[in-house]
């Protein structure tokens, strides 16, 4: 007995020692592991969308929050809600704009996410758009454009470049990136909104079931709602702003005029 215990001992010990010394050349060939990619918050801002709420602030329909995480910072903005200092929160993945500044603020924001709410489900404020789909006048979001007003009727502007808000629409690719003179009815105006001011007119024109009748300007103007007004700018069609922002017509860094 003691000699089969020896012999056994013996053995796993001769094994071990060919391990050890196995060939280097097939150890050097060995594929070695892959670490694994992973995402950081430096990466991805939207990972960093949690924490305490350490500040807020409204303005342009929007409540601008600052969420503390690990020491860090980061300003998120939703659609106005109420939302209380101290509470910890989760939102929505957003589209982050570096150096934003709100005209409605004063301020300047090195970087701003804007998210559609918080993560939790059905928690998103009533009457506004959820993640991921569009704000008013933009593709996706029909409900959030105004409808159209059948007792507007605006005359159309003069000159060269003037145009109805139903001819945008129908000569929007030979007038893409051209200077445009648009003549409205204010029917909708949204400030401070990624840095500009969101102006939608109609003049009695286009067919709603197309959405033809409704055209929106950005411009650092100011309009009130009912105001008759000619807006002057660049046109532009199909223009992704990200984030659900696309639109099939709008004029871009337009002048406002009464």
């Amino acid at each position: 007995m003691k000699r089969t215990v020896i012999l056994m001992i013996a053995l796993i010990m001769t094994i071990g020692i060919g391990a050890a010394y196995a060939s280097p050349e097939k150890a050097a060939t060995a594929p070695a592991a892959k670490k694994p990619t992973v995402k950081t918050e430096k990466d991805d801002p939207n990972a960093g969308l949690s924490g305490k709420v350490v500040e807020t602030m409204d303005a342009g329909g929007y409540t601008y929050v600052s969420l503390e995480k690990n020491g860090k910072k980061t300003w998120v903005a939703v659609p106005q809600t109420k939302i209380v200092v101290g509470s910890n929160m989760t939102f929505q993945p957003g589209h982050e704009m570096k150096n934003f500044t709100s005209p409605s603020l004063k301020r300047t924001f090195d970087s701003v996410i804007f998210s559609g709410g918080p993560a939790t489900s059905g928690s998103t404020p009533a009457g506004h758009p959820a993640a991921g789909s569009a704000p008013e006048g933009a593709v996706g979001s029909k409900a959030q454009v105004a409808s159209k007003d059948k007792a507007i009727k605006v005359e159309k502007a003069s000159g060269p470049n003037a145009f109805t808000v139903a001819e945008v629409y129908a000569k929007r690719t030979e007038l893409n990136k051209k200077p445009v003179a648009v003549k409205g009815k204010v029917v909708k105006v949204s400030l401070g909104i990624m840095g500009k001011n969101w102006v939608h007119i109609q003049d009695g024109s286009g067919d709603q079931k197309k959405d033809t009748h409704n055209l929106v300007a950005t411009t650092q103007d100011t309009a009130t709602v009912g105001d008759i007004v000619t807006i002057t700018g660049t046109f532009a069609k199909d223009r992704d702003f990200g984030a659900g922002y696309l639109y099939k017509a709008i004029v871009e860094d337009a002048k406002v005029q009464k």
